[in-house]
């Protein structure tokens, strides 16, 4: 069976090089994410058009995902080689843009000495060092360092995200915002997301005349909010390392769980994201937790897959993607597709939701259900704003799902969407003769054969709802 989750791959110093993206797209990156956490603009700039060239020249479809900074409190710069941080030192955290020490760490963050107390423990980045807040003085606070840990460039300060006073989106991530949308990206990724107020101040048009919105979920108070984010996101980002530092790891692996639960029922694509193949930042291959994470991930019913500084900063990473898609595409051929539909069913019960929605789920459903009853090749998906195609793959169908869509934008934005080929598809008034046009494309490109059975989903407008997916035909290939 071929590979049906999805991999993201950030890329960084490691991967800029158009021969290594092009080996990337060969072993398997279907998204390209540049974080825009470190650098500049105009080198994040550089980076996605050259994304867009060599995936061009490659004649393959790549999404592209840029990752907003967000309310991201950071430590000043430590020197080139790092630092080590002793357990039971004490240190002081002084608000500011200096450079930190073994002895002094600065915040880049003005209210700090207000909005934290004493008690209080932070962590360095990801966990790599953790400390107990003593006390707050009239310019700055002592910490003890309860465990220690080299520390390198500018890693982030983790601050309970109920204190701090930062909007999301920040005025900064609206800038660098700005400058993609002109660009024409894809899909844009909002960080320390609390509620659906900060999805909806972003701005942007709604996809595809817009990049979709991929809202993480890393804070306590978005996980309180879920279902409201869910409904105004486009995609949902499952965020462990600061998720697992505001709500405790031994909750992670449950709220993972249940944010993937909850995006099926509405039929959103969702990705897991963070050290799922950390070691390879150096290592040539993963542990074997590493492995099991990952394919334990994608049994939960992720859309894909994550890769971070694996790609970004390691010394192979070529190597990590063709690794995630080979991990990938052996929990595919695991993954329990007759219980999954059932699985959404039960789900989708009793949820709330509009006219439209309630046709596409009875439509959708009835499409992988009859499509599997009669052993059909292919579902063909038709969609300007990829919907559609989002809408059946929640099924888990076993049979590929072809995403054709008009929009050129949609088309790459069906890159994220488990199992689903993304294809052009030309403009047509009438449903049913495109219905019929897609499918002779689909034989002529090689993704189905003469007498196949294949289903054909789209949305006709003869419900007289709109954004709904009212029309299913069962065909042979001519």
């Amino acid at each position: 069976m071929a590979r049906r989750t999805k991999i993201i791959a950030t890329i960084g110093p490691s991967s800029s090089d158009p021969t290594v993206l092009r080996r990337m797209i060969d072993a398997g990156m279907d998204v390209a994410r540049i974080g825009l956490a470190h650098g500049s603009l105009s080198e994040a700039i550089e980076r996605y058009r050259l994304i867009r060239q060599v995936a061009a020249e490659s004649g393959r479809v790549v999404g592209t995902l840029v990752d907003l900074p967000g309310p991201k409190v950071r430590l000043g710069r430590f020197d080139e080689s790092g630092v080590d941080l002793v357990p039971g030192s004490t240190i002081q955290l002084c608000p500011g843009d200096g450079p930190s020490s073994a002895t002094t760490l600065s915040v880049d963050y003005e209210s700090l000495l207000v909005d934290v107390h004493p008690g209080d423990v932070l962590q360095i980045g990801d966990g790599a060092a953790r400390m107990r807040i003593v006390s707050v003085d009239g310019d700055a606070a002592k910490a003890e360092i309860t465990h220690g840990g080299r520390v390198r460039g500018r890693p982030g300060l983790h601050v309970p995200s109920d204190r701090l006073r930062l909007a999301t989106p920040t005025a900064e991530d609206l800038y660098k915002l700005d400058a993609f949308v002109d660009e024409g990206v894809d899909m844009v990724a909002v960080s320390f997301v609390r509620s659906a107020h900060d999805i909806r101040r972003i701005g942007t048009e709604p996809s595809p005349r817009g990049p979709l919105i991929v809202a993480k979920i890393e804070t306590r108070s978005a996980v309180e909010n879920l279902a409201g984010i869910i409904e105004v996101s486009g995609a949902i980002m499952v965020a462990r390392g600061d998720l697992g530092m505001e709500m405790g790891i031994e909750d992670l692996p449950h709220l993972q769980k249940r944010i993937i639960r909850d995006c099926i029922a509405f039929g959103r694509p969702v990705i897991t994201a963070t050290q799922m193949l950390e070691s390879m930042i150096t290592a040539p291959a993963p542990t074997r937790a590493e492995v099991s994470d990952v394919a334990n991930a994608i049994f939960d019913g992720s859309s894909a897959v994550m890769l971070s500084a694996e790609t970004a900063a390691s010394s192979d990473p070529v190597n990590a993607v063709a690794t995630m898609a080979r991990i990938s595409e052996r929990a595919d051929a695991e993954f329990d597709y007759a219980g999954w539909a059932q699985r959404v069913r039960t789900i989708r019960e009793g949820a709330a939701g509009d006219g439209a929605s309630q046709i596409t789920d009875a439509m959708t459903g009835a499409a992988a259900r009859s499509a599997s009853e009669l052993g059909a090749t292919a579902i063909i998906g038709i969609s300007e704003s990829g919907f559609t195609v989002r809408s059946i793959a929640r099924f888990r169908p076993q049979m590929p799902i072809l995403g054709f869509s008009p929009n050129e934008r949609t088309v790459r934005q069906l890159s994220l969407s488990w199992g689903t080929t993304p294809l052009a598809a030309p403009p047509a008034a009438d449903s049913l003769q495109m219905m019929d046009s897609l499918v002779v494309a689909a034989r002529d490109q090689g993704y189905v054969r003469s007498g196949d059975l294949v289903a054909v989903l789209a949305g006709a407008g003869s419900s007289g709802i709109r954004n709904s997916t009212d029309l299913l035909r069962l065909v042979r290939v001519p």
